[in-house]
């Protein structure tokens, strides 16, 4: 089970699985080209729930389809520092498709 953690720091604002950056996936689509963001529904926070499903699924395409749901679900609602599991993304997709 993968773990993402998100904070924000002097560098701003910072994404890791399992403690190494996480790729913003910018070669898939690029919504903010700052990166990621979250507390909003918005442009950043569309890059980080396509990197975070990019790296949870494994197929960019699906992701990609996924992303606005996602987005809105999980993304948006998210605290300044937050921490998700791999079931926890999995949850969030159910979510977002309900």
């Amino acid at each position: 089970m993968k773990i993402y953690e998100g904070g924000r720091g002097l560098a701003g604002a910072e994404v890791t699985v399992d403690g190494m950056p996480l790729d913003p996936r910018f070669e898939v689509r690029t919504f903010s080209p700052m990166g990621y963001e979250w507390t909003y529904e918005g442009d950043g926070p569309r890059q980080l729930a396509l990197a975070l499903l990019c790296d949870h699924i494994g197929d960019p395409q699906q992701a990609l389809a996924l992303t606005e749901d996602f987005m809105r679900a999980v993304v948006a609602e998210l605290d300044n520092a937050w921490v998700l599991t791999s079931e926890d993304i999995e949850a969030g997709i159910a979510q977002g498709s309900a």
